[in-house]
This record gives structure tokens, C-alpha cells and sequence, in this order.
């Protein structure tokens, strides 16, 4: 029986709009980007939890608030038997070492003024891990681990003179350079070639056995997620609609926004024949939320009651989870 790395349970964030003073005023009421909507859900250590959805529908912020790098509006989010949202300033910064991101975007990430092998050390240096020429060749080694060869002269480049595959590379070095067990891979691929994509994807996968890594990895490419992924939760408007191993959900989708999910997923033989799904309509504003079912606006299956009613968490099996009104009649 594995450990549970995470549990977040009933995770809230919402995000206040900037009024005028005259505004809420006469209003009588501030408004709120409902970014994440009371959602609910665990990863074992050594797992990779796939969590898909189109762009805005919550993924990244979820990703942020799980490492406390933004902070939740309401819920818990236990780490390791140890609830973090109650943890204070010392004990959180000791924690970093422990979970990391890797971001989408590398050359946001990065220092552009501050070497590679400075920006990989620079972890090391905040939380007093080594001599200074032990983390000399603790970068030199995490250069090699990810590929960066010869180590030696990354080292002294900046990321300028770097490919975007090689400056995520380098995101993922220094995320690793701590030695954490939970990384959060927000996007991580998402702006790579296909084929550049591949290898970091073999990469993570063969750093995750080297590491003994837990992953939470976020993406809109639900392609993707068969590579590396053991579960999978889905995502739409800050809720999440679906979870379930990677094969029930690839091979059977229950949720209509999944099956939409699957229908867009490119087939690799141009013969094959696959019908089509397309929501209707435009996602909902984030912050005026549809009444009932999120989804209803543009589901081809609504009902009435998805109009007016949220639909419960119904359970098809031990480990799948569907939040839908089609399945609870």
C-alpha cells in the first residue's frame, strides 16, 4: 500500500476584481474571478497525476496553490500527513526544499543577467545545502542528469545562448537540484517542438525513476499525458469533472467536456475515423459562473435539472469519479 504524497480537499481560490470606490458603492457587492471551485483530490508517492483542461479553466492556479505560491481562499492541502495551508514562514521555507515547480515558459523563469550554473546553484545557496565546492559539483552533476554535456561549459552560458529545449533543461536541473519528492510540471513541455517534446518527456519519466519523484502534471494537450501519466483528474471552469486511471479515461470518457477532450486529440493514422465533439459556444465568464452545471451552456446532453442543479461527485468504480447528471438518474 502506497503513501499518500498529497490530499487537497475542497481548494478554493478566488481572486478580487479591483472596483472604484463608486462602483462598489452602488453595486453593494465586490466581485471575484472564480478561479478554482471547491475541488477535491489525492496523489500517491510515485504516482503522476495528469491534470487536463482547456486554457482558463483553473490547471496553473491549482498547480501555485498547491505549493503555497499563491494563497487559497478556503480548503486544506495536506503534504505528507502535514496540513501546509496552517504552516508559517520558517517551516514553509523549509519545505521548498521538498516540492518544486517547473515552469512553462524558461526564459521567464530565468535570470537572462545570471549564469546557468549560478541559477541551478541558487537553490543550494538559499537553503545552506553543501560547500561552496560541493554545489560547484552538485550542478555539474544535475548539468549531466538532464543532458546538458558538456557540463563544464553550460555552466558558464547564459540562457540567451541556449535553445528553448536546452533552457528547459535547465528549469528542470533546477528544480531537481534540491533533491525534492513532489515536483509540479506546469506546461512543462507545452511550448517545445514535437520532437524536443518526446525527449523531455522521456526525460522527466527517467529523472522520476532516478529521484524517486511524485508529479502533478498540468497540461492542455491531453495527448500528452499518456506518456507519463498513471491518473488523470479533468478540469473546466476551476472544477474538476472526471478523474480515473489513464486508461479509463483515454479509452472511455464519461463526462461530455471529456469526450470533447478526446475528440480533439490528433489520430496518428489519417485513415481512422473518429467523430468529432465540439462544445458549443465560448467558456463562461469566470466570474458571473453559470447556474447548475457549469458545463450546461455548452453540453449537447442538457437536461433541466444541469440548469439548475450542480451535479454530485457520482462514483462509477474505485477509481473513477464523474460529476455529471447523466450518471445520476
Amino acid at each position: 500500500m502506497k503513501k499518500m504524497m498529497l490530499e487537497v480537499k475542497n481548494l478554493v481560490k478566488h481572486f478580487p476584481i479591483r472596483q472604484s470606490f463608486f462602483k462598489t458603492l452602488l453595486t453593494g457587492q465586490k466581485k471575484f474571478v472564480h478561479a478554482v471551485n471547491n475541488i477535491s483530490f489525492n496523489i500517491e508517492e510515485g504516482q503522476t497525476l495528469g491534470l487536463v483542461g482547456e486554457s482558463g479553466s483553473g490547471k496553473t492556479t491549482t498547480g501555485r496553490l498547491v505549493l503555497r505560491l499563491i494563497e487559497p481562499t478556503n480548503g486544506s492541502i495536506i503534504y505528507r500527513g502535514t496540513d501546509i495551508t496552517a504552516l508559517e514562514k520558517e517551516p514553509l521555507r523549509k519545505l521548498r526544499k521538498e516540492i518544486q515547480i517547473i515552469f512553462q515558459d524558461p526564459l521567464a523563469a530565468l535570470n537572462p543577467y545570471m549564469k546557468i550554473g549560478d541559477a541551478i546553484r541558487h537553490p543550494l545557496d538559499i537553503h545552506g545545502i553543501g560547500s561552496r565546492e560541493e554545489r560547484h559539483d552538485m550542478v555539474l552533476d544535475m548539468l549531466s542528469r538532464v543532458n546538458l554535456e558538456p557540463a563544464s561549459d553550460f555552466f558558464k552560458r547564459y540562457p540567451r545562448e541556449l535553445s528553448g529545449g536546452q533552457r528547459q533543461r535547465v528549469v528542470i536541473a533546477r528544480a531537481l537540484i534540491t533533491r525534492p519528492k513532489f515536483i509540479v510540471a506546469d506546461e512543462a513541455v507545452a511550448m517545445l517542438d514535437v520532437s524536443v517534446r518526446s525527449q523531455l518527456l522521456d526525460l522527466m519519466l527517467k529523472l522520476k525513476e532516478e529521484f524517486d519523484l511524485t508529479y502533478l502534471f498540468i497540461t492542455h494537450d491531453l495527448a500528452t499525458t499518456k506518456y507519463i501519466c498513471d491518473r488523470i483528474a479533468v478540469m473546466y471552469l476551476g472544477t474538476i469533472v472526471e478523474t480515473g486511471s489513464f486508461e479509463e479515461i483515454y479509452k472511455n470518457p464519461s463526462h461530455p467536456y471529456t469526450k470533447a477532450l478526446i475528440s480533439a486529440v490528433p489520430e496518428p493514422d489519417p485513415e481512422t475515423k473518429k467523430e468529432k465533439m465540439i462544445p458549443a459556444g465560448e467558456v463562461p465568464n469566470a466570474v458571473d459562473l453559470p447556474s447548475g452545471c457549469f458545463f450546461h451552456p455548452r453540453c449537447p446532453y442538457v437536461m433541466d435539472k444541469c440548469k439548475v442543479e450542480e451535479p454530485p461527485e457520482i462514483k462509477l468504480s474505485k477509481t473513477r469519479m464523474v460529476k455529471c447528471h447523466l450518471f445520476g438518474r
